[in-house]
């Protein structure tokens, strides 16, 4: 197949690319290096080394003997975007290129204005080229399970479609109550993508994926591959940021009570089911809901792993410090079961990568880097504020 990924440098986006290329298919890229420049500019930086673009397509053709077609280029760059369709003929487009994270959407009225003026125009750019050159794409993009809040049942998969296109009465509709404007803009992509579906009969695959976490899949065999990982207080998922503070002996920083409860995600088994998706589409004309996550998890309980395994690898046990929570989120002990139906059909449902087990991993790659993170521990602290 040939696959174009939007964000091909991103954390996702690179690490997808590696197992596409390992299967076979045939991959291109855009980024404009946006994710870099944005953690530059909070202060932090990978807490591994990455390398430049041109480097990671020079080591995936001397390790895998592949190559990587790579456009410099923004998505929001409506002429860019039909361009590259219109050469490559994708079989399936996987958006990555929105801006990512919920603290960073929050930190002011521009950082805000960018992240629901890049979200939407790059998703609409991409609806509209795939409606000009070639309907059949199939498109995949990066949702989150953050669009539903925290309702207090368990949170269909098909109930988007149920409500609002049969009108079916008899199930319970889910209310999509975002918490950031990060995340509002994700929930008003499902809507944009789901009408476009509707209207056009375009091909959509609208992946909700929990919080993922990891350093490594079975394709980042050698640090020239490393995809990068983020670990401060606006780029950072919280079980990757705990692995870091515990390198540098930092007290992990739990925000509010530690009850908030999500679905976590091993990097690998995230990339195994991207993969399966594309793989094995929609039907034509179909729009699909997926939701992923492997285990549930508090941050209390992660936070407990982390200084287990701390322990093990790095012969001591951090402290862990509760600080005031930053976000406007349920911090009691919530039922929290998104249903998951889709990936299970297609025999995606065993867990690969065991939380406990690849925190051990994400230590002992950290620790020769502990200079690095060393340099952005002041960063572990939230700094942005929703109220």
């Amino acid at each position: 197949m040939r696959v174009l990924i939007l964000g091909i440098d991103g954390y996702l986006g690179w690490a997808l690319a590696l197992r596409l290329i390992r299967r076979g298919h045939e991959v291109i890229g855009i980024d404009n290096f946006y994710t870099r420049k944005a953690v530059n500019e909070v202060g932090s930086d990978s807490a591994l080394p990455i390398l430049s673009m041109r480097d990671r397509i020079r080591a995936v053709e001397e390790i895998f003997g592949a190559r990587i077609e790579f456009i410099e280029g923004d998505v929001t760059n409506y002429d860019l975007v039909r361009r590259v369709i219109e050469r490559y003929r994708p079989d399936t487009i996987v958006h990555f290129a929105e801006q990512r994270s919920a603290p960073y959407s929050m930190i002011d009225v521009e950082h805000a204005k960018y992240t629901i003026i890049n979200n939407l125009t790059s998703t609409l750019n991409v609806i509209y080229a795939i409606r000009e050159v070639r309907r059949d794409i199939h498109i995949l993009k990066m949702g989150t399970l953050g669009e539903y809040g925290y309702p207090a049942f368990k949170i269909p998969e098909d109930a988007f479609i149920d409500a609002v296109i049969q009108g079916v009465r008899d199930r319970i509709v889910v209310p999509r109550w975002a918490g950031s404007w990060y995340h509002w803009s994700k929930v008003f992509d499902s809507y944009m993508l789901l009408y476009a579906n509707k209207l056009w009969g375009l091909t959509i695959t609208d992946f909700h994926q929990g919080p993922v976490y990891g350093t490594r899949t079975t394709d980042i065999i050698s640090e020239e591959l490393f995809t990068r990982f983020d670990v401060d207080d606006v780029w950072g998922t919280v079980i990757n940021r705990f692995c870091a503070e515990a390198v540098v002996n930092h007290p992990l920083t739990i925000y509010g009570s530690g009850l908030q409860k999500k679905g976590f995600t091993s990097l690998e088994d995230t990339i195994t089911a991207l993969a399966a998706l594309i793989e094995n589409p929609p039907e034509p004309g179909e729009f699909r809901t997926v939701h992923h996550y492997r285990e549930i998890k508090t941050l209390n309980e992660m936070a407990e792993l982390v200084r287990k395994a701390a322990k093990q690898v790095l012969g001591y046990e951090p402290e862990i410090e509760h600080l005031p929570n930053p976000r406007v989120e349920p911090e009691e002990d919530l039922l929290y079961e998104p249903e998951k139906k889709v990936l299970p059909k297609l025999g995606i449902y065993r867990l690969t990568r065991v939380m406990e087990d690849e925190i051990v991993t994400i230590l002992k790659d950290l620790k020769p880097y502990a200079d690095r993170i060393r340099k952005i521990e002041a960063l572990f602290k939230p700094r942005v504020r929703w109220r």
